[in-house]
């Protein structure tokens, strides 16, 4: 496949769709996108497995590095699904992770009052929308001082992740709005889940590969190259980042 040795520079964005075909409740379809050294998003790989399981992530990613992808990608986004990151340890250990944070923001609001939404919303976007790491921590302490007491589960599911919901500020700005959420790929999959709920009860696992893949391709025409291009080629020659700026290298 074109670009899957430059992806694994890069960096990938994960996510399934749930199939959910007649007699099989717990079919999911486990889809990963990259993006190449030239911002080119891509589909890498595809294949069927069952929620949320490490082993069938597993399996897929050792079939990239089968398929050429020697370099460990730099840094991959997804939700909290635990069969995945477990997975990208054991395949990737070098491999940095961030976590989802609209994904996130639905699991800490679910644990709060609806009457609480929208201030909590609110605050944890000045997390995430900070210029700085030091500010969007300043943010995070707030919130968890603000909430703490009153709202343990609520605030414990934030705390757990803080390193992961943090770690796009140790990339370049220009891919912030990529990386820090798995919009890019969700969207892409609000067209899947639509299709696969219109046909419930018609699919066997052929059939919902199928259907998928061709789905996949032809959202994949009207797919635009990430911002800032030009990053991408520092990210791979290891340039550091500190807050999105790149950093200057000293002479020795």
């Amino acid at each position: 496949m074109r670009g899957v040795s430059s992806c694994a520079s890069i960096r990938t964005l994960d996510r399934r769709s749930r199939t959910n075909p007649s007699r099989r409740p717990s079919a999911d379809v486990y889809v990963i996108i990259g993006a190449d050294e030239y911002g080119q998003k891509d589909v890498l790989a595809i294949a069927d497995g069952f929620r949320e399981n490490a082993d069938s992530w597993r399996d897929l990613l050792n079939g990239l590095k089968k398929r050429g992808l020697a370099v460990p990608p730099e840094l991959t986004t997804g939700d909290g699904a635990l069969g995945f990151w477990t997975a990208l340890r054991d395949v990737f250990p070098k491999t940095r992770e961030q976590r989802c944070w609209v994904h996130k923001t639905a699991n800490v609001l679910g644990a709060m009052p609806k009457s609480l939404h929208e201030k909590a919303k609110s605050d944890l976007q000045d997390i995430w929308m900070a210029e700085t790491k030091k500010e969007a921590n300043a943010a995070f302490d707030l919130f968890v001082e603000t909430y703490g007491v009153k709202y343990e589960k609520a605030v414990a599911k934030l705390v757990k992740d803080r390193a992961e919901l943090l770690a796009f500020y140790d990339f370049p700005a220009e891919h912030w709005k990529h990386i820090r959420t798995t919009n890019p790929i969700e969207s892409v999959f609000a067209t899947v889940r639509n299709r696969t709920r219109k046909t419930k009860g018609c699919l066997n696992r052929k059939t919902a590969l199928a259907m998928v893949l061709r789905l996949m391709m032809s959202a994949k025409k009207k797919w635009r190259k990430i911002s800032g291009p030009n990053r991408l080629p520092e990210i791979i020659q290891g340039v550091e980042f500190k807050d999105g700026i790149k950093q200057l290298q000293t002479a020795a």
